[in-house]
């Protein structure tokens, strides 16, 4: 069954907000909690990976972009699996790498790139679209499918 997504959003002024509000949501990821990054190069996406390991107990300067790796595995509070899929051709490569082992397991998934492997993404997911809109600030949206990742984009977006 289909879920209907929801969406919000926020602009961040520096890459300091990016990197707390990435922290925000790594201190609320759970076992199975996939987050899909989808963005232009230097939009943020690692700066909120490095919040978003920061908020597991991973210490942020052992993240940097996996382009040439694929995939790295930090252990922190639950293990980080960061996937950059700029260089995979399909999301059979991404399955190829061992994507659906870290989905499914006891860590939590982010995704750099998403939008290139998106068919081999858990349509739970949570995607995080970051779009350059001032020379340090960020409109980040928040797509949610399902009430989990919904819960997950309202620790981020301050109410109005």
């Amino acid at each position: 069954m289909m879920r209907t997504p929801t969406e919000t959003s926020v602009v961040t002024s520096s890459p300091e907000e990016t990197l707390a509000l990435g922290k925000t949501l790594g201190q609320s990821l759970q076992a199975g909690d996939v987050i899909a990054l989808v963005g232009d190069l230097g939009a943020g996406k690692t700066v909120l990976t490095k919040g978003i390991a920061a908020g597991l107990g991973v210490d942020p300067n052992a993240v940097t972009s996996p382009t040439f790796v694929l995939m790295t595995r930090h252990w922190g509070r639950l293990p980080l699996y960061h996937f950059d899929a700029y260089r995979l051709n399909s999301a059979e490569d991404l399955v190829a790498i061992g994507s659906e082992e870290a989905f499914y397991g006891n860590g939590v998934s982010v995704v750099e790139w998403a939008d290139r492997v998106a068919q081999a993404l858990p349509e739970d997911r949570l995607t995080i679209t970051l779009r350059v809109v001032g020379e340090s600030e960020r409109e980040i949206r928040f797509t949610a499918c399902g009430p989990r990742n919904a819960a997950l984009a309202a620790v981020c977006v301050p109410r109005n």
